[in-house]
């Protein structure tokens, strides 16, 4: 007898499963038959539970589920969290009131799930909030940082990006496309030529013609001339 039934296709997160686990392998995209180990699932009480098949399959989000352990004898579909991060480069963190989900480089919250009960559900909300809570500098950084025209052009073609509302200006662009520091401004001219002589040594990443790769920049404050 079973204390509380099969809840279908819900997932629950479990720090303690190495594998994720299904009690049906309908509920997933891709399934095959056993044909290697594990045979069985060990439960808390050293039982063996035996597996059917092992299967995959793609949650709302895009999250991935892979190497899915299916076995009738479950009463919950249990997500290893030590997979689930591993797979989809995230992470998750827990609190009294539910769990979040964040994506790992930026650590901005993909899905949050809250949790009235003893578990933690993976719950996703509907499709529509997928597709509008992506926001434009957020495609940014997944595109290599474009510049705000070219970006401007790929928005319509981005199935999930909105525009933001107050854009700021990247940070990472600032500093990657600084080529040096700024001069500090200066008021003293020369007032006969060969007074005063800037000189500035310059590396080509490519070779010239003639194989040289560095030139030097001679410049007379006077006339200016180079």
């Amino acid at each position: 007898m079973m204390v509380t039934p099969p809840s279908g296709g819900d997932w629950y997160f479990d720090s303690g499963a190495s594998s994720h686990m299904a009690s049906d392998a309908g509920i997933l995209s891709h399934s095959t038959p056993r044909s290697s180990s594990p045979s069985s699932i060990i439960v808390g009480n050293g039982s063996l539970v035996p597996v059917t098949s092992i299967g995959s399959t793609t949650l709302p989000g895009s999250f991935q589920l892979h190497n899915i352990i299916v076995s009738p004898g479950l009463i919950k579909n249990l997500i290893s969290v030590r997979q689930f991060t591993t797979d989809n480069n995230c992470s998750v963190e827990f609190d009294p009131f539910g769990c979040s989900v964040k994506d790992l480089p930026s650590r901005s919250e993909i899905i949050r799930c809250n949790s009235s009960g003893p578990l933690y559900p993976l719950r996703f909300p509907p499709a529509t909030s997928f597709v509008a809570g992506t926001p434009q500098s957020l495609w940014h950084r997944r595109l290599g940082h474009p510049g705000h025209e070219a970006l401007a052009k790929l928005v319509p073609h981005l199935p999930s990006c909105t525009r933001d509302i107050s854009p700021t200006v990247c940070h990472a662009c600032q500093l990657g496309r600084h080529v040096c520091l700024p001069f500090p401004v200066s008021t003293s001219r020369a007032t006969h030529n060969f007074d005063l002589i800037h000189c500035d040594l310059w590396t080509s990443p490519v070779a010239s013609i003639t194989g040289y790769k560095y030139y030097l920049a001679v410049l007379d404050d006077c006339s200016h001339y180079l």
